[in-house]
C-alpha cells in the first residue's frame, strides 16, 4: 500500500548519501539518482520501513551496508573531499526535491552483468524491468 514519505532526518540524509556513494559512485549523477529513487520508492511502499536510513540499512538489501562488503569501510570513511560523495549528496537532494522518477517506480535494481549468471538474483523477472541506467537494471516488483 502506498504511503507518504516520512520527512527525512539528518541521519536519513547521511545514510542515503553514503548508500548512493557505496552502491553507484561509478554510475555518475544519473545512476546515483536512480538508486536514490529505488530507496524513495521503497520508503513510500508499505512493504518496507518509512525511514530512508532503515530502508538502506536493512540486512542484505544494499550490499554496501553489509559488514563484510568491500565498500563498507570506505563508505563509512568518505567525506565531501571525495568528488563522488559530493555528487552523491547532490543526487540525493535532487531526488528528494523532484517528483519525476526516472526509474518508473522501481524498487529493486542490480548489476546488468549478473543476468544469466549463477549470481543473478532469485527475484529477477525480465517482465518487471522498468529501465536500465548505466550498469544497472531497475525493476518494479
Amino acid at each position: 500500500m502506498p504511503k507518504h514519505l516520512r520527512v527525512p532526518s539528518a541521519f536519513d540524509l547521511e545514510v542515503l548519501e553514503r548508500t548512493l556513494w557505496g552502491e553507484a559512485r561509478s554510475e555518475g549523477f544519473v545512476g546515483m539518482r536512480a538508486v536514490a529513487e529505488v530507496i524513495l520508492n521503497r520508503a513510500r511502499d508499505g512493504r518496507w520501513p518509512d525511514s530512508l536510513a532503515e530502508v538502506c540499512m536493512q540486512p542484505l538489501q544494499f550490499s554496501c551496508w553489509n559488514k563484510g562488503d568491500r565498500n563498507h569501510s570506505p563508505m563509512m570513511a568518505v567525506d565531501l573531499s571525495d568528488a563522488a560523495f559530493f555528487l552523491a549528496r547532490s543526487a540525493a537532494a535532487y531526488a528528494l526535491s523532484d517528483d519525476k522518477d526516472p526509474t518508473l517506480g522501481a524498487n529493486h535494481y542490480f548489476t546488468r552483468s549478473l543476468v544469466g549468471t549463477r549470481n543473478q538474483p532469485s527475484w529477477y523477472d525480465e517482465a518487471k524491468i522498468t529501465t536500465g541506467v548505466g550498469a544497472h537494471i531497475f525493476l518494479k516488483l
